[in-house]
């Protein structure tokens, strides 16, 4: 029986989350009950969503319990199977949390071809992160031709995606990122500015950049890029709220200043749950997967190596340390 390695809570962070929040322990492999498999996972995904996880305040799923293992969704292979779908050698992504083996309930794996793309792609542009940009720009942000969109955290996970689809889709698009060389990358996806928000007054960039002001802004960071915004938005234009990683770390809540714009402009703000568009994850998966098989488009990983720099990763993320989506390579 191999050996296992999790990293489960060992406290409930107070502010900022802190590696003395996790304890790792090791443990032989569990074996899978009937209806289960085994997964020897080799990827595993760190996502902003995490932060919320670590509270014992309400959310749209349950948090981690003290001593449980820290949740997340991981890539990789099927070591044992009692589930007649699944066999030994089967490639998938499960949400088997920050360990190296994981039962986890057939009905709740995917099987992916690696073939077609790399691994971890699965847990990143072909994945959640992925399918949150196709259906919160689609959906929720519905472009138009020569509407402008801004997306920021232009350089992460969903942000360089969210991106690249509106391009694709006939918009002008300007993204947000820290620092130039962030910028750089971002403007080298195709869109059609990058500004950086440490740089001078974002408010006077962004008008620069979006001239006919901003139809769709897809929403990552919450805090005062949120207010900047608000007060560029255009009439009827549309915000979708995919995250607010600014606050996620704070004990108290950044108070949103200009919301006068929402009424004034009759803006449509609508809050993004990718797990609401569950049973059309075939339509997302299938439109990305053609769209980076043909080199349309692409997607920067920042990988860390071995299960445990996990909780530094953690951290370093929700402080936008990451360029690109934020892995952690198990084998």
């Amino acid at each position: 029986m191999p050996q296992n390695k999790a990293w489960t809570l060992a406290s409930f962070p107070a502010g900022a989350v802190t590696e003395s929040n996790f304890k790792l322990i090791e443990s032989p492999a569990p074996s899978p009950k009937e209806g289960e498999v085994l997964v020897k996972s080799l990827w595993l995904s760190l996502d902003p969503y995490m932060r919320g996880r670590l509270s014992q305040q309400k959310s749209y799923v349950k948090g981690v319990e003290l001593g449980e293992v820290m949740t997340g969704e991981t890539a990789g292979e099927v070591v044992e199977s009692r589930h007649p779908r699944f066999k030994p050698g089967d490639t998938v992504t499960a949400p088997a949390g920050w360990q190296l083996y994981g039962c986890v309930k057939g009905e709740m794996l995917t099987r992916v071809d690696a073939s077609r793309a790399p691994l971890s792609y699965y847990l990143g542009c072909l994945g959640m992160p992925g399918r949150t940009a196709y259906f919160g720009l689609k959906e929720i942000g519905a472009p138009k031709p020569g509407e402008t969109v801004v997306v920021s955290a232009a350089s992460g996970a969903v942000g360089m995606v969210v991106g690249q689809l509106a391009k694709a889709w006939g918009c002008r698009v300007v993204g947000i990122a820290g620092g130039k060389e962030k910028c750089d990358y971002v403007r080298s996806l195709g869109f059609d500015a990058c500004v950086d928000y440490k740089s001078g007054d974002l408010y006077v960039s962004l008008k620069e950049a979006c001239p006919k002001g901003v139809d769709v802004y897809f929403e990552n960071v919450g805090g005062p890029i949120l207010d900047t915004l608000l007060r560029l938005m255009n009439l009827r234009s549309r915000i979708i709220v995919c995250g607010l990683i600014s606050d996620y770390n704070s004990t108290e809540s950044y108070g949103v200043k200009m919301f006068r714009s929402i009424l004034v402009n009759r803006i449509k703000v609508q809050g993004m749950i990718v797990f609401d568009w569950q049973e059309r994850y075939p339509e997302a998966n299938q439109a990305l997967l053609e769209l980076v098989a043909a080199g349309k488009l692409k997607y920067r990983e920042s990988i860390l190596e071995g299960l445990e720099r996990a909780p530094r990763g953690l951290i370093g993320l929700l402080k936008g340390e990451n360029f690109g989506k934020q892995l952690v390579k198990l084998a």
